[in-house]
């Protein structure tokens, strides 16, 4: 069957920071952290029925950036940030439907408690939650615990191998049938249903089982975005969302098919796993309304800033010490090569300058300005050209807003459901449901 005007994903990126706070229509900042600005985000995702609100995270305040913390916190670029996972448990008690993803390290969270996590979290979520598994980059981070460096970038991804690899045997150390709840005799659980797993590999050892019942979906969907090589082959070995940033509709498909192929050479059907394209979509009541809005932030100090200062820390490479007027001299890092690759555009002989503004807002694979209707015409058009399977939206500079919010669930979704792209209403009840259910 053609792929062709069937229906796609919608998730949300976005981590637990700060809000719009200092924009003409923002809330000015109030009690931010008791998590209320999320919730409802959340509840406006599930009522235009997204599949899923992922949460990313990191654990350092970058000091990268001309070699000093001040600019990150000026700006709230990357910090502060909360951690995630307490908010996913609030999220999940007031909502009904909405798959909620959360970011962990395989490098610095031992497999059996971020196994035993997982599982609790997918309990008390009713089977709506989704670890995104990352190996984690950027400065400052191994210091914070108690490292010199962090290992090195196919190290990690070794780790997290054997990571994901004793959590799945933690998971399935319950049968689906182990709690049985025998009031005649006394019996919660049948004890012969509850195994060891005495997994022992080079990073990590567990004997095994999970003292935690298994879960209604009996793992979390598990979340990655592989750019590099090994991140490629370990999202297509692991993962049931992929996530990437690649940029065009030719890299998309490359991408995708790539990803698929590796599914494939595992012996996994591609059509259980959902590839999803980051975009940032500003949508306008008309046409040249949204453009003036996106040439303002494209041409804004502050969008700018942003790009160096995250690409910076990500990386590990200080670039306010390069000359925005010329091209960045090639390197190489540990970290996050993809997105530094995806700034330099190396051999183009662009400069700094001419990089930054194509960047945009940092991840875009393809640009999304228009109406309603010119923004949804796009993304059918993109996802047809593709061959699947949907977006994860993020707002500009990575700044939730209410108005953002509502330009997406109230403007932009109506027109997806109107061409029938997006669903109108939940039919499963998990979080793997909703990814499964086209």
């Amino acid at each position: 069957m053609s792929d062709v005007g069937r229906p796609f994903h919608l998730g949300y990126f976005t981590g637990f920071v700060p809000d719009e706070w200092n924009g003409p229509l923002a809330s000015g900042g109030g009690d931010f952290w008791n998590g209320h600005f999320y919730v409802e985000l959340a509840q406006a995702l599930e009522r235009a029925k997204f599949d899923f609100l992922m949460f990313e995270d990191a654990v350092a305040i970058p000091d990268t950036y001309g070699g000093s913390r001040e600019l990150y916190l000026r700006h709230n670029f990357v910090a502060p940030k909360g951690d995630p996972v307490p908010l996913a448990a609030i999220i999940g008690y007031l909502t009904r439907h909405l798959g909620v993803g959360v970011t962990m390290s395989t490098t610095f969270t031992l497999p059996y408690q971020v196994a035993r996590l997982c599982s609790t979290m997918d309990s008390l979520l009713g089977g709506r939650f989704g670890w995104n598994l990352v190996t984690t980059a950027g400065a400052g981070i191994a210091e914070n615990y108690g490292l010199d460096k962090l290992p090195d970038h196919d190290e990690r991804y070794e780790i997290a191998d054997e990571t994901v690899s004793i959590a799945k045997a933690l998971w399935n150390s319950w049968d689906e049938d182990a709690v049985v709840r025998d009031r005649e005799n006394g019996i919660y659980a049948d004890a012969s249903k509850v195994h060891e797993i005495n997994y022992r590999g080079t990073h990590f050892s567990s004997r095994g089982p999970l003292n935690t019942v298994r879960s209604p979906q009996g793992q979390p969907v598990l979340i990655q975005a592989g750019a590099s090589p090994a991140g490629m082959d370990f999202a297509a070995k692991h993962a049931e969302v992929i996530v990437t940033a690649v940029r065009g509709t030719e890299a998309m498909k490359a991408y995708r098919d790539e990803i698929r192929g590796r599914m494939t050479a595992y012996g996994r059907d591609p059509d259980t796993c959902k590839v999803l394209f980051v975009v940032t979509p500003i949508v306008g009541r008309t046409d040249e309304e949204a453009q003036a809005t996106y040439e303002a932030l494209l041409s804004s100090e502050r969008t700018a800033l942003d790009v160096l200062a995250r690409v910076s820390g990500w990386s590990g490479h200080d670039l306010s010490q390069y000359d925005l007027d010329e091209p960045l001299p090639e390197m190489h890092t540990e970290a996050s090569r993809g997105i530094l690759e995806r700034l330099a555009q190396w051999g183009t002989g662009k400069t700094l300058r001419q990089c930054v503004r194509e960047m945009g807002f940092s991840h875009d694979c393809i640009d999304l300005v228009g109406s309603p209707d010119t923004v949804a015409d796009a993304m059918c058009a993109a996802i047809d050209e593709v061959g699947g399977d949907g977006y994860l939206i993020e707002s500009p500079g990575f700044q939730p807003s209410r108005v953002f919010t509502a330009s997406i669930t109230d403007g932009l979704v109506p027109a997806l459901q109107r061409r029938g792209r997006v669903r109108t209403e939940y039919r499963g009840t998990t979080f793997r449901d909703h990814l499964l259910e086209f």
